[in-house]
């Protein structure tokens, strides 16, 4: 699914335009990144939480070449999914499998 796809399901939900609907879903991106950027957690329950991981610096190796390489440490961005969503994903999975 694409970000297209989701601004037609939603504008067809709630009846905006998709003009208004794509605006709408930029304006919640723009706020989960620049939340992330000032190093906060943002979290939706029943769905999960965003928040940011520092890895530490390692070795590695490029598989083409097999030089070794190191790799700085650096922040992700990590995305982990609630109890509930987890659930619901099993339970419709659970379901169709059954079918």
């Amino acid at each position: 699914m694409t970000k297209a796809d989701i601004v037609d399901i939603v504008s067809r939900a709630t009846g905006l335009t998709k003009v208004d609907t794509e605006a709408a879903l930029e304006g919640f991106i723009t706020t989960i990144i620049e939340a992330l950027q000032r190093g906060e957690r943002v979290d939706f329950r029943g769905f999960g939480s965003f928040y940011l991981k520092v890895r530490k610096p390692k070795k590695a190796r490029n598989l083409g070449t097999g030089v070794e390489i190191c790799l700085p440490e650096r922040t992700v961005p990590v995305f982990k999914p609630s109890k509930l969503l987890k659930a619901s994903i099993n339970q419709e999975i659970t379901y169709s499998q059954s079918l």
